[in-house]
C-alpha cells in the first residue's frame, strides 16, 4: 500500500489547566517543567523525530507561551483564547488543510510510533478521524470507548469498557469542513462523526502514555517516564 506521510501535527495549549494550580498559576499548563524543559517542549522534540510541521493553539497566558514556542521553532501558533478546543479545525488556516494532520494536547506524554499509527491510518480508509486508544490507568479519567470492528459506536465517562481516548487523533481539517456542521466543542464533533460513521478506533497504542490534568497526576509523571 502507498500513502503519503503525514507530515503536520497539531497541539492543542490553550486550556487554563486549573487542576493544576498553583502549578499554572503565572504559567500556562504546557510550561510546566518536565525533564529539564517543559512538557509542551517535550511533546514537540519527540514529535520533531518524525514530523516536520508542528502547530500550536494557545490561549490562557498566550503571549509567554508563545515566547517559548518561538525558541521551539514551530511553524505556527494559533491564538484561540476563550474558544471551543475544536475551534481551530473550523477557524484557523487549517481549516483548508485537506491532509490527515496528528493532534495531540499539550499534557499528553508519551511514547508512540507514529509510523504504525500512519499505517493504520491508510489501511482503514482514511476515515474523517482517528483516534488513538489505550487501555484505562488508574487515577486518569478519560473518555471510555465502545465500537464495533474500529468503527466508534458511542464514547462515555460513565460506562467503562476496555479502552479510553488518550488525546492522540488523526484528522483531516478540509473534509471535516466539508462533511459536519461547525462546532467549537471536540464532544460535539464525535457525536456528529459517530452519526455519520467516520469516527474510528485505531488497532494501534502507545507504548507509554500518561496526561497530566491534576496536580495528583504531576507528581506520579516520574514513575511513568
Amino acid at each position: 500500500m502507498t500513502y503519503k506521510k503525514i507530515n503536520n501535527a497539531f497541539i492543542m495549549a490553550a486550556g487554563r489547566g486549573t487542576r493544576l494550580m498553583p502549578l499554572t498559576k503565572k504559567i500556562p499548563k504546557g510550561l510546566v517543567k518536565f525533564k529539564q524543559s517543559s512538557l509542551i517542549a517535550n511533546g514537540i522534540r519527540k514529535l520533531k523525530r518524525y514530523i516536520d510541521h508542528i502547530h500550536i493553539s494557545v490561549g490562557y497566558k498566550g503571549p509567554i507561551l508563545a515566547k517559548h514556542l518561538i525558541e521551539e521553532k514551530v511553524s505556527s501558533i494559533i491564538n484561540t483564547d476563550k474558544k471551543g478546543n475544536a475551534w481551530w479545525i473550523f477557524n484557523s488556516m487549517l481549516r483548508t488543510f485537506d491532509s490527515p494532520i496528528y493532534v495531540l494536547t499539550c499534557d499528553n506524554v508519551t511514547n508512540i510510533d507514529f509510523k504504525k499509527i500512519e499505517r493504520d491510518y491508510y489501511k482503514k480508509g482514511q476515515p474523517l478521524c482517528m483516534i488513538i486508544p489505550t487501555e484505562p490507568i488508574k487515577g486518569l479519567d478519560g473518555d471510555y470507548i465502545f465500537r464495533k470492528k474500529n468503527i466508534i459506536q458511542k464514547l462515555s465517562r460513565k460506562n467503562k469498557s476496555d479502552i479510553y481516548c488518550t488525546g492522540i487523533q488523526v484528522l483531516n481539517p478540509k473534509k471535516i469542513n466539508d462533511k459536519v456542521k461547525k462546532t467549537e466543542d471536540f464532544n460535539i464533533l464525535w457525536k456528529r462523526l459517530i452519526k455519520i460513521k467516520q469516527l474510528y478506533v485505531s488497532d494501534i497504542r502507545p507504548k507509554k502514555w500518561y496526561t497530566v490534568d491534576s496536580v495528583n497526576n504531576y507528581k506520579n509523571l516520574k514513575k511513568i517516564f
